[in-house]
């Protein structure tokens, strides 16, 4: 989900990931115009088996000398422009392949735009034995099926590729193989929308990018129609300060009000999450990950670092795909971006961090053309494509590993000690703790800019500005000697207690550079993404945050509330690195409550659906984090052999 604005329903803005707010480049105006000059354009409705016609904008080379494949995008958000003589600026994954020599397909998914039929959000897979039934794995099928007879000088091969939502459908489209698919890309996929893309994490409510997100897409559409005018306008007052919104705003009961308050709708799928707070069967449908059997073709799934919204995805298809389908062709790769960036930006900066290399275009070039030109035209070198390609975001490299989680990762405990430390030994003093209190009224911002959504380069944002708070506890290391790299997963293994009966624990990783660091000598952050004044000594460059439910330290499928003051084990794991902590850095690690309004506010107090309580409902709580003993804290990383 690519978002702008709280407030706005710009449907084809939001969603569009290569648009762009400036005016086009020479280079831009140049692709555009060769689009045009070689391509003829036509727009179908594909039949599938139940009667549904899905629209489809094909894109086709004029030269008829050779046989193309096929490069197909299905999407909930638009194919546009509409009409047989309006032509799209780019065509493909990323602007080299309009030149590369391919068919492009487009579809609106069922039940979006023109399409017709009805939409469902990441519609259930099913299991395909009766042959009338649909889910998005047979509407690709059946699509496939047509393009490959009905498209003239297409060579017989097909490959699928798209971005969060789109990449559900890339990914959702290779179950069940048509034989024709021969290749398909599925980049930051929606894959479970409970346990760490988008909606939740850990069952958290990711409430800023969701909120606006339904603000247009989640009203629904009486019939189908290119011109959003169905959609209604927000009428109530437009803030630019989301943090203040949504602290006047109140509880998730009230911010579900919202909605109706100030467009007069309410959103379905808003008032169904509202009422599942639990992993319970609604979830299960709408996760695809196990699902994800008898995929035939060559798969690459991309993702992020710094992707807040579905690097849970990328990194859960690859390992789903790769346990479930033996032998197939199977590769990750996972650069220094955010949510689409290895699309479209150079890739050496986001926010203030630094890369030291135009890592997207790399990708580009070197891993994406040919990835597709070797599955779909037996051309091109896929020599540097590795079963496992992460870059390390603190050496800036690219590394090929054999697994995800390699085996020369060890798990290894780094303790909190109770005066703030961390330390790969266990901690020798006697039982002890640190406490803070959280008040839901004056919760930790995320960010400490202001702005309406939120800036995709908080997830590398300098985190100073929360390490002064009483209410975040810092843990740090000494000045490392030597160089360390983590490698997979992160999995934080706490002792905590509340005085309250639930509360969130968030839990943020993160790189201390010295305090006489600089950048390289040229290079400073773009004044797009970070401030002028910003100081890179001693930054706190955070690499990961998580939050954590308290509730849920036992399952996800029911709440579970907590006894007042009670230690209590609560251990759960976080979406990976690739990071080298430098010698001379050090390592910290901070702990809150609340991370707002990025995640709504837990009340603090448990109630069976916690999604329906109001701002009556909030308490403050004091926190513990234990150290020393039996009731030791600690988090796990998985440690690269040298």
């Amino acid at each position: 989900m690519r978002v702008k604005s709280i407030f706005v329903a710009l449907f084809v803005t939001i969603f569009a990931l290569s648009a762009s707010a400036q005016a086009p480049s020479a280079a831009q105006n140049e692709l555009a115009k060769y689009i045009t000059d070689n391509y003829t354009k036509r727009e179908v409705m594909i039949p599938v088996r139940d009667g549904i016609k899905l629209f489809t904008a094909i894109y086709e080379p004029k030269d008829k000398s050779q046989k193309y494949p096929m490069l197909l995008n299905r999407t909930p958000y638009t194919v546009g422009p509409y009409g047989a003589d309006k032509f799209k600026t780019s065509l493909g994954p990323d602007a080299l392949f309009a030149k590369e020599g391919y068919i492009f397909v487009y579809q609106d998914v069922r039940g979006k735009t023109i399409s017709e039929g009805e939409f469902q959000d990441v519609r259930p897979d099913i299991a395909n034995t009766d042959k009338t039934k649909i889910d998005e794995s047979t509407d690709t099928y059946d699509t496939i099926d047509w393009l490959v007879k009905n498209v003239d000088n297409n060579n017989g091969r097909v490959g699928t590729y798209g971005i969060s939502y789109p990449g559900f459908y890339t990914s959702a489209g290779s179950i069940d193989s048509h034989p024709a698919l021969k290749a398909c890309s599925p980049q930051a996929p929606v894959s479970d929308w409970f346990h760490g893309d988008d909606m939740h994490h850990n069952g958290a409510l990711f409430l800023t990018q969701n909120f606006s997100f339904f603000t247009s897409f989640g009203q629904y559409r009486p019939t189908p129609n290119s011109d959003f005018k169905y959609l209604k306008p927000w009428t109530g007052p437009q803030p630019s300060d989301a943090y203040n919104y949504f602290l006047k705003a109140g509880g998730l009961k009230e911010i579900a009000d919202e909605y109706e308050k100030n467009m007069g709708v309410r959103i379905k799928f808003w008032d169904e999450m509202m009422q599942h707070p639990n992993y319970d069967q609604f979830w299960k449908d709408r996760n695809i990950l196990p699902k994800l059997k008898n995929i035939g073709c060559a798969t690459m799934t991309v993702g992020g670092w710094y992707d807040n919204e579905d690097l849970y995805g990328a990194l859960k298809t690859y390992q789903h795909i790769e346990k479930q389908n033996p032998g197939i062709f199977n590769v990750l790769v996972v650069g220094p971006w955010d949510h689409g960036g290895w699309s479209r930006n150079d890739g050496d900066w986001l926010g203030t961090a630094y890369f030291g290399q135009k890592t997207g275009e790399y990708y580009r070039a070197n891993l994406e053309v040919p990835f597709f030109n070797h599955f779909l035209k037996d051309k091109g070198d896929i020599s540097a494509i590795k079963e496992v390609n992460l870059f390390d975001t603190g050496s800036n490299e690219w590394r090929g590993l054999s697994d995800y989680e390699p085996t020369t990762s060890t798990d290894t405990a780094l303790y909190l000690t109770e005066k703030g430390g961390l330390s790969f030994k266990a901690p020798a003093n006697a039982p002890g703790y640190n406490e803070y209190v959280s008040d839901p009224s004056k919760p930790v911002p995320y960010t400490q800019k202001i702005t309406q959504n939120y800036p995709r380069d908080f997830m590398t944002e300098d985190q100073r500005f929360a390490a002064g708070r009483p209410d975040v506890l810092v843990y740090q290391s000494d000045v490392l000697t030597e160089d360390i790299t983590v490698a997979g997963d992160i999995k934080p293994s706490l002792v905590v207690s509340s005085s309250g009966t639930d509360s969130d624990f968030v839990v943020k990783l993160i790189d201390v550079f010295p305090d006489n660091y600089r950048y390289p000598e040229g290079q400073r952050p773009p004044q797009s993404s970070a401030w002028s004044v910003f100081q890179p000594g001693g930054y706190q460059m955070l690499l990961r945050g998580e939050p954590m439910p308290a509730r849920f330290r036992d399952g996800f499928e029911k709440g579970v509330a907590l006894t007042p003051n009670k230690p209590t084990k609560l251990a759960f794991t976080m979406p990976g690195v690739m990071h080298t902590f430098k010698k001379g850095h050090r390592i910290m690690v901070q702990i809150q409550s609340t991370w707002f309004p990025l995640v709504a506010r837990n009340p603090q107090k448990f109630v069976p659906n916690y999604k329906v309580t109001t701002a009556a409902d909030f308490r403050s709580a004091t926190q513990r984090i234990y150290t020393g003993g039996k009731n030791t804290s600690a988090i796990i990383l998985p440690i690269l052999k040298k």
